[in-house]
């Protein structure tokens, strides 16, 4: 039985809590953990038990009696560390082990008593390690040589991206200081490649997988309100005010302006009709005791309902308490994204989980009937791998150095060829970059040593350095003295102008470029407010099935009446294309228009691609190259190009994958292509295009799809 593998101490912990029996994840972690020495993946529903399921078996096995700290748990947010701190916490007091949290606004005296005695566990970023491995590496030796397991909460925001690279490559140096493998445990609830999370070990062949695969009802309605302006209608704002003026409801906008567009207009909307004063926004621009307010109150406050309108920031495992209700507004980005929020809600007891799903557009419905079917069909996007990571590997290399404040060139190449994070990056390809570290002046020999260069010193020395995601430029929003949040500057942030902010409506009287602060009053005038925030990439699974959607006649019973004339109404438009291959056959119509620079008739093609945004920007690429005008909305992947259908075949069949001296001009004259990349700055002009080639665009896949791709021509009647 899992319970008699238990510690005393745990078992009382478990008999206190009055707990029945196990979640299924529980009982798998605890009969693995406690038997084994492996790594593991934990993989099931939002709310389903995962910390306890890691944490109940190692606390049993661990001996906290040993110096040094036992348990590294690593979270993506510091907000979940102050969340989790509480459980893990109250876990520990059974066997009087110490919690320290370790981060940027973590108690310091809390901090040095560790660093005197290091003991019991440790929650902390992958920054913190990182800040912490570059400018106290004798401190990391004495805190964590004789780790025996590193939990990772929610992983999979880590795999497939720069920051996960970057907790990979900490992951092996926190190994090669310690005395002993540790052990490694990461807890998710939408993984969408298991080998892959694997692989994030370092160990695929010692890491195994336990999947609870018990799914929970989700009962999901779409709504279709359609709008013509920037801002959300009356109708559409009221009847999700019917929806969830008395229920716990977490509101999901796709952009931080959207969110306090909803809290605004839901708040004057409960005020007008008497209804209950709590609605709140959350998200990243919102000052962070005033997030840390709202976050209180969802979890403590079980009387009154309360409707938050966040965006990514609560995402991801804070605890809230329990929601009734979660609403996406348009189609979320990913279905990643989506079934994570829907967790959300549903999460006391056995409840089912409620999403409502508002569409303002017919192309954001379509995405979103296209996501939810995937979902019941069983596909999440797998991560974008990036197999040769050269700008994360510049910044370790410079890391690696300040670490040892000096090192041997060979002793260099040894280390970072050693990393796991960078097992495809070739010894020739390592050395290349760091000669050109030194041609830069990041590094700077010293007689047969290397240390940091004076130009290094100034990236190294900034905390930017320890993370590997570009931070916005923000200036803080100032009301009468208080701080009640922060905006990524703009050239439409200006005086006399109106924005949203922490579920209220702002006058801007005062912008200090200088000292990056924006001063405001409360908006009393009507006047419109801005709105912020951007999107994120569609993967080509899910343009695939949109079009899918259309070729068929099904009516979903979870659209309303007006979602499903809206979707009948798009299949007409697409009824006279005859699609057969829903891989490659693309409708297409061509045009004569009349040019008013020539004064003559021109051909325009209007081409719906049906992938995924990287391929589209792809495609994009190569009609640059072959010198077409053309114009793209990612949105409905619909392009128009100044070209007829016979020429487009004809430059779809040229296509190259020989696009790197294209791509090194376009960084010649546009470097700002490379922002995506906080590091790709850092590398030789060479490694920056392959950079560019294989993570802002997708060639390979890109030259597949054209090379296949059918266009198909609207029939016409007899």
């Amino acid at each position: 039985m899992p319970f008699d593998l238990l510690s005393e101490p745990i078992r009382k912990y478990v008999r206190d809590k009055r707990w029945d029996q196990f979640r299924p994840i529980q009982v798998a972690a605890i009969k693995r953990i406690m038997t084994t020495d492996c790594n593991y993946i934990l993989a099931s529903r939002t709310a389903s038990g995962k910390t306890e399921a890691a944490f109940l078996p190692i606390l049993s096995k661990v001996n906290f009696n040993e110096e040094g700290v036992q348990v590294l748990y690593i979270s993506p947010l510091i907000a979940l560390i102050n969340d989790q701190f509480l459980r893990v916490e109250e876990l520990c007091r059974y066997l009087e082990i110490s919690v320290t949290k370790w981060h940027s606004e973590a108690n310091k005296s809390a901090k040095n008593k560790l660093l005197k005695a290091p003991n019991g566990i440790v929650l902390i970023t992958p920054e913190s390690i990182e800040a912490m491995l570059v400018n106290r590496a004798h401190e990391a030796k004495h805190l964590f040589s004789n780790l025996k397991y590193v939990v990772i909460d929610e992983i999979h925001s880590f795999i497939g991206t720069d920051r996960g690279i970057h907790l990979k490559s900490l992951l092996f140096r926190l190994q090669s200081i310690n005395r002993s493998k540790f052990c490694i445990v990461g807890l998710s609830a939408t993984i969408g490649d298991f080998n892959e999370a694997k692989v994030f070990t370092g160990e695929a062949e010692n890491t195994t997988v336990l999947i609870d695969k018990t799914a929970k009802e989700i009962n999901v309605v779409f709504k279709y309100f359609k709008e013509s302006g920037a801002e959300l209608s009356l109708e559409l704002m009221k009847d999700l005010y019917r929806e969830t003026f008395d229920n716990k409801t977490l509101i999901f906008p796709n952009s931080r302006g959207r969110a306090e567009e909803v809290a605004v207009k839901l708040k004057k909307i409960s005020e007008r009709i008497g209804g209950h004063p709590y609605y709140f926004s959350h998200h990243s621009s919102v000052d962070k005791e005033v997030r840390e307010y709202v976050e209180d109150f969802a979890k403590n406050n079980r009387r009154n309902n309360f409707t938050i309108a966040c965006t990514s920031t609560l995402e991801l495992g804070i605890d809230i308490g329990s929601v009734d209700k979660v609403v996406q507004i348009d189609a979320a980005h990913s279905i990643a994204s989506l079934i994570q929020r829907v967790g959300r809600s549903g999460r006391q007891g056995n409840k089912q989980s409620n999403l409502y799903l508002y569409a303002t557009n017919n192309w954001s419905l379509l995405q979103s009937l296209a996501a939810w079917l995937l979902y019941t069909e069983g596909f999440i996007e797998p991560p974008a791998v990036m197999d040769k990571p050269y700008d994360i590997l510049a910044h370790q290399i410079l890391s690696v150095v300040r670490e040892r404040s000096e090192i041997r060139l060979s002793d260099l190449v040894y280390v970072v060829k050693s990393d796991f994070a960078f097992q495809a990056i070739s010894e020739t390809e390592i050395t290349e970059i760091i000669n050109y570290l030194f041609e830069t002046g990041m590094l700077e020999k010293l007689g047969r040593e290397i240390i940091i260069g004076i130009e290094g010193e100034k990236i190294v020395n900034n905390r930017d350095f320890y993370s590997v995601f570009t931070a916005e430029q923000n200036f803080k929003v100032i009301n009468e003295g208080s701080t009640i949040g922060e905006l990524p500057f703009s050239p439409l942030i200006r005086e006399d102008e109106n924005i949203f902010l922490a579920a209220r409506i702002w006058k801007i009287k005062l912008v200090d470029e200088k000292a990056r602060k924006i001063f405001v009053v409360k908006a009393l005038d009507g006047k419109r407010p801005m709105f912020y925030g951007g999107a994120g990439d569609v993967h080509p699974r899910i343009r695939t099935k949109m079009l899918e959607i259309l070729k068929v006649d099904t009516q979903y019973d979870f659209l309303d009446a007006k979602g499903l004339d809206e979707i009948n109404e798009l299949r007409k438009d697409f009824s006279t294309f005859t699609i057969g291959d829903i891989l490659y056959d693309r409708p297409i119509v061509e045009k004569i228009v009349r040019s008013k620079k020539e004064d003559e008739d021109l051909f325009v093609s209007e081409f719906c691609s049906f992938t995924g945004t990287k391929i589209n920007r792809t495609i994009g690429l190569f009609l640059y190259i072959a010198d077409v005008e053309y114009e793209v909305a990612d949105y409905n992947s619909m392009f128009t190009i100044s070209a007829s259908i016979e020429n487009l075949r004809d430059i779809f069949e040229s296509i190259t994958s020989d696009v790197d001296n294209t791509i090194s001009r376009l960084l010649e004259d546009k470097p700002a292509i490379l922002d995506f990349s906080k590091w790709g700055k850092l590398l030789p002009p060479k490694y920056q295009t392959i950079l560019v080639r294989d993570k802002y665009y997708d060639i390979e896949n890109t030259v597949e799809f054209l090379r296949n791709i059918q266009l198909v021509e609207p029939s016409t009647l007899d």
